[in-house]
């Protein structure tokens, strides 16, 4: 395996040495090898007759059918670049994108550019080169074990990295994906992990977890021996959810990731064989290497990493020390050289001189029995900044605050404790399943 190699190479070579082998399974259709390729060549032979051509930037429109991988892998057949963006992108936005990189100037080796938007708001063009999708597609084969027999069922949106980067190991390897428009229909989750070949893995955000365990857990524990691996990430998992996990799938491999558009895949550990801590992301991958800088931000190096961003060059040079790509992700290395996540650097609330990391409440508040998420956020008094706990609650009705509290202040530091408590009926999430702490703000 070598980095000139590309997926749609893999894809071209599995459609000739294993033709029949299935490639992806969306809805009622089986899509062999030898099927997705001949899909991709049509799919090139339509675009390129539209004027695309190498090095340009295709703006692609998300959807979780075959059609967009088929796009994108085309795309990259003819050698220009795939930006994918969601499928319920407001138009205003997509013609902005669409003119942003219309007048793109790209690297050779550049294969998408992945949207994303920061902390502030401001939406940011990451450069993916294909020696870094790549890298990224050869960590999880070496730290998870994606092998050609595995069968991922991918559940998230394919226009982020969360998913996509999911399909590129089962492409390179010849392996199986299952296509599932989201979580919204639980027994076709259940149905596709019930796939009756192969190795089954899937990908969960930390709030799909929650709603498997609490409407399907008996059904997920029937499936324990069928499931090798399922992967977390994106968000902080709570310390009950990942116990019930581990309780339900004893046998499985549960690993919680630590990945970014900008890092690429970096690190992974398998909380269900090791240390049971949901702050714990695990040793850096193959082609990884991690460090805390100074302030204590979490930095990383390696082919997995961004090229830049795209048209902003400043900004790429802020981002890049000494060849490090420094996130704001505060964090600290264990004596086993595993990293642990301590939160971000941008959501660090000041209380009275103390800094608190909303992480670490959140995890013992969604540990408090009747508290089923939260967000914690920073309100003004008169007598200044405190620590408000927004939360929605299993029965649908607020808690006792008092005892709330009580239960809190047993776990953490005084000063860490929420002096407000706010219940409500739903908390605002991205379309990745992270809560939108800006939505708070």
């Amino acid at each position: 395996m070598t980095h000139q190699l590309t997926l749609v190479d893999a894809v071209a070579r599995h459609a000739g040495s294993t033709p029949s082998r299935l490639a992806i399974v969306d809805g009622d259709a089986r899509i062999t090898y030898s099927q997705l390729w001949q899909m991709v060549e049509d799919e090139a032979q339509r675009l390129r007759q539209e004027g695309v051509s190498k090095g340009q930037l295709v703006l692609v429109r998300g959807n979780q059918h075959v059609s967009f991988l088929v796009t994108c892998l085309a795309v990259h057949r003819l050698g220009a670049v795939v930006a994918p963006v969601g499928s319920d992108l407001p138009q205003q936005q997509f013609d902005a994108l669409h003119q942003c990189c219309h007048d793109a100037a790209l690297d050779e080796d550049i294969a998408d550019v992945l949207f994303t938007t920061g902390t502030m708001g401001q939406q940011k063009g990451v450069m993916v080169s294909h020696t870094a999708l790549l890298s990224d597609a050869e960590n999880l084969i070496d730290a998870q074990g994606f092998t050609a027999d595995t069968v991922f069922v991918i559940t998230g949106p394919l226009s982020h990295i969360g998913s996509l980067s999911k399909t590129w190991p089962v492409l390179l390897l010849g392996g199986t994906l299952i296509l599932l428009d989201g979580m919204r229909d639980l027994d076709a989750f259940f149905k596709a992990m019930a796939w009756p070949t192969g190795l089954l893995a899937t990908f969960l955000v930390p709030t799909a977890i929650d709603m498997v365990l609490r409407f399907g857990q008996s059904r997920l524990a029937a499936l324990a021996n069928r499931i090798d691996f399922i992967e977390t990430g994106a968000a902080a998992i709570s310390e009950p959810t990942l116990q019930a996990l581990c309780t339900t799938l004893p046998s499985s491999r549960l690993f919680n990731t630590y990945a970014s558009t900008e890092t690429g895949i970096v690190c992974t550990h398998d909380f269900n064989h090791g240390l049971r801590d949901p702050r714990c992301l695990g040793r850096p991958m193959k082609h990884a290497h991690v460090r805390i800088t100074d302030d204590g931000r979490i930095a990383c190096r390696g082919d997995m990493v961004m090229t830049g961003y795209l048209g902003q060059p400043a900004l790429t040079r802020e981002r890049f020390s000494d060849g490090w790509l420094v996130t704001d992700d505060l964090g600290e290395k264990d004596a086993d050289g595993r990293l642990h996540f301590k939160g971000r650097q941008g959501e660090i609330i000041n209380v009275g001189g103390y800094k608190v990391s909303p992480i670490e409440v959140e995890q013992a508040a969604r540990g408090v029995p009747g508290i089923a998420d939260c967000v914690l956020v920073a309100a003004q008094l008169p007598l200044g900044t405190v620590l408000k706990l927004i939360y929605t609650s299993d029965s649908g009705q607020p808690l006792d605050h008092r005892v709330v509290a009580r239960q809190l202040a047993a776990q953490l530091e005084r000063y860490k404790v929420p002096m407000c408590y706010e219940h409500v009926a739903s908390l605002h999430y991205t379309f990745n399943g992270k809560v939108d702490r800006k939505a708070y703000r």
